[in-house]
């Protein structure tokens, strides 16, 4: 069995070069590319309805979006869109979204443990085209269902992965979701806690590890010059320790350092912000939680979250020459 690999899209990038990227990537052996959704930059549907049109074989996942934002019924109809695209491609990568940013949108993120639960499983039920009443904490329906006239009538096969990263979340996934996507900026002994809790959340459920898919985020800068390499990842996690403090907590990164660049960086940054606050990462960091370098390194980095329990890297190219990853990690 060849090794599994993925490629991770976000916004570095024009959106027309990622259809580029995702042809390119199918044509070198990676099985799936997921878009990310995290910043207000770019959402992840539009931009996996463009990959899902222009691919034949690459399964197209969201990752991830949140389970706030979108009514169950619009995010059940969406991914039904999505799947009568790309029939049994398409993967809904879901997540508990971060603070400040929704608080700053005016979401209230209480109990995101049962908001989660609520989320997948009425999902799951709409995919399966089932008719649905449920009073829950956060999701009321009443007697819905998908209603197709025009098309497939019969329940669809789209996989619900959770990003999970907080210990309670990685329970609820192992219980519920048919994979986890584990988080980037962590390094690979991370994976040990993360795979501890997952199973112990599917044992509740009557399932064992193995029945899950586990592909990981990594953030990936590769580049034959080594340094070059470096000062990009550099500037990307300036900006994800200052924005997303739980992915500084769950890297093991000092808080000490987190509040220096957090009182450098506005929000949203600035190129000029995060030149003036990137000295304060330091490269010890970048190598522990990044496969970043020439491409030998950023191999020998990924085959360490691998041994560590991922079943995929999804690979997030963060600057430079994306086809030079992509062809770094072919399979074909």
């Amino acid at each position: 069995m060849k090794n599994r690999v993925a490629l991770y899209l976000q916004d570095a990038h024009d959106l027309r070069d990622g259809l580029d990227y995702v042809r390119y990537a199918e044509q070198k052996g990676f099985e799936a590319v997921w878009q990310a959704e995290s910043r207000l930059v770019r959402d992840a549907i539009v931009p996996m309805a463009a990959y899902a049109a222009v691919t034949d074989r690459l399964k197209v996942g969201s990752g991830v979006i949140n389970n706030w934002t979108r009514n169950i019924g619009l995010l059940a109809s969406t991914f039904l869109t999505l799947d009568d695209l790309a029939p049994d491609r398409i993967i809904c990568g879901v997540g508990a979204w971060w603070d400040p940013l929704a608080t700053n949108v005016g979401i209230n993120r209480r109990k995101p443990l049962i908001a989660m639960k609520e989320t997948v499983l009425i999902f799951k039920r709409l995919l399966a085209m089932e008719r649905v009443s449920f009073d829950g904490e956060f999701i009321h329906v009443n007697n819905i269902e998908l209603d197709v006239v025009h098309g497939r009538k019969e329940p669809r096969h789209v996989p619900v992965y959770i990003g999970a990263t907080g210990d309670q979340m990685l329970e609820l996934s192992g219980e519920i979701a048919d994979g986890v996507l584990l988080n980037y900026c962590v390094p690979p002994e991370y994976n040990q806690n993360a795979l501890d809790k997952i199973e112990a959340g599917a044992k509740r459920a009557g399932r064992k590890l193995s029945e899950l898919d586990l592909p990981q985020l990594v953030v990936c800068s590769v580049d034959e010059d080594h340094a070059k390499a470096i000062d990009t990842t550099r500037e990307l996690l300036t900006q994800y320790l200052a924005q997303q403090p739980h992915i500084a907590k769950a890297s093991g990164v000092s808080m000490d350092i987190v509040h220096e660049i957090q009182s450098i960086l506005g929000w949203p940054a600035t190129h000029e912000q995060i030149q003036k606050a990137k000295h304060l990462v330091p490269e010890d960091l970048i190598h522990r939680i990044t496969a970043s370098g020439t491409p030998d390194e950023a191999r020998a980095k990924v085959k360490e979250y691998m041994k560590n329990g991922c079943t995929c890297p999804i690979l997030y190219p963060v600057g430079g020459d994306v086809h030079l990853l992509i062809d770094t990690f072919a399979t074909d």
